[in-house]
């Protein structure tokens, strides 16, 4: 299973990680790229030292290719020029559509990751240079950009660009990335199965949540957990602060139940309200249940906890298996 993707990123397993804020740290990146797969590491929303600083520690832990993910909605330029002084392989831009960002990674050497929500979003960022999309599914975990399932997404996306294509939303293990591939995704994104890994920097109570889960427990959300982070659509566990806001009627910001409780605290000790957009870390403090425990709606499918590597393992393995076996397996027919 070589793709084009495998060329370009220097892989030998077209399998990414997800960018989870809060949740995929140098460990788990370099887990993920030590066992043949890309590890993608988020250092947005801080100071350029803090850029500096998360690329160093990923590549004390593995000499492997990485890439480094920057959110358009929030300050970039310098962070990404941080990028480039460090030569890390690649970087992964979401939240916008800017050119402008694309074509300055590419001319500082960069390979360049582009998330898109529509085919349209697909072709301007190919146009601008993107060496990859990453077409992310209405069923992704976390912050979820545009409103198309995956299954539609893909082939669409696929069909607009000629650049390698990785599908992302709701796959969370072989037979979800043997379908993606069968689409004509040269990859896949995987972030919700990953907070089941060892090295997934979450809190106990959180992974959990994830462990028991069932498909139908993710909701997507327009604005609830919108404190720092605000106009950006999510999907996260259905919990107490939901369920209260659902049972007032689903009011809009400054008017739902609890607002600026402070519901917990941050191992620095800097406090947590209601609503804020903020992943639960080892170490944290309070109400952890009724913080945003994001999640995609692959979540069933985390099962066990396991070493990173090994879930980039079994889900590459159990996809060579599914399509090498072709539909006798699936149909649970014997040849």
């Amino acid at each position: 299973m070589e793709t084009a993707l495998c060329h370009i990123l220097g892989i030998e397993k077209p399998i990414i990680s997800a960018p989870m804020g809060g949740a995929a740290g140098p460990e788990l990146v370099a887990a993920v790229s030590d066992a043949g797969g890309f590890g993608v590491i988020p250092l947005w929303g801080g100071p350029v030292e803090q850029v500096h600083s998360g690329i160093e520690q990923v590549c004390a832990l593995t000499d492997r290719n990485f890439a480094v993910n920057l959110n358009l909605s929030f300050p970039y330029k310098d962070q990404l020029q941080a990028c480039i002084e460090k030569k890390v392989a690649a970087v992964s831009l979401f939240w916008g559509m800017e050119p402008s960002a694309i074509e300055t990674a590419k001319r500082g050497g960069l390979i360049v990751l582009a998330s898109v929500g529509n085919s349209e979003e697909a072709r301007i960022a190919a146009d601008a240079g993107a060496d990859v999309i990453v077409a992310q599914g209405w069923e992704a975990g976390g912050h979820v950009w545009g409103k198309v399932a995956t299954m539609a997404l893909v082939p669409a996306v696929v069909d607009a660009v000629d650049v390698p294509v990785v599908a992302a939303g709701g796959i969370a293990d072989g037979r979800g990335m043997a379908a993606a591939l069968m689409l004509g995704a040269s990859g896949v994104w995987i972030g919700t199965r990953l907070l089941a890994s060892k090295e997934a920097t979450i809190h106990d109570l959180y992974r959990q949540r994830i462990l028991d889960a069932s498909e139908d427990q993710t909701e997507w959300y327009r604005e609830l957990y919108d404190v720092d982070w605000p106009d950006a659509p999510h999907r996260a566990l259905s919990n107490p602060t939901s369920e209260a806001w659902k049972d007032a009627g689903s009011p809009r910001p400054g008017q739902r139940p609890g607002e600026n409780d402070v519901i917990g605290h941050r191992p620095s000790g800097d406090a947590i309200v209601r609503y804020q957009s903020h992943t639960p870390k080892p170490g944290t403090k309070g109400d952890v249940a009724a913080m945003s425990l994001w999640a995609g709606q692959g979540v069933s499918m985390a099962r066990e906890i396991m070493p990173a590597s090994a879930i980039v393992d079994e889900i590459y393995r159990d996809a060579r298996r599914v399509m090498e076996s072709g539909y006798s397996s699936l149909l649970g027919k014997q040849d």
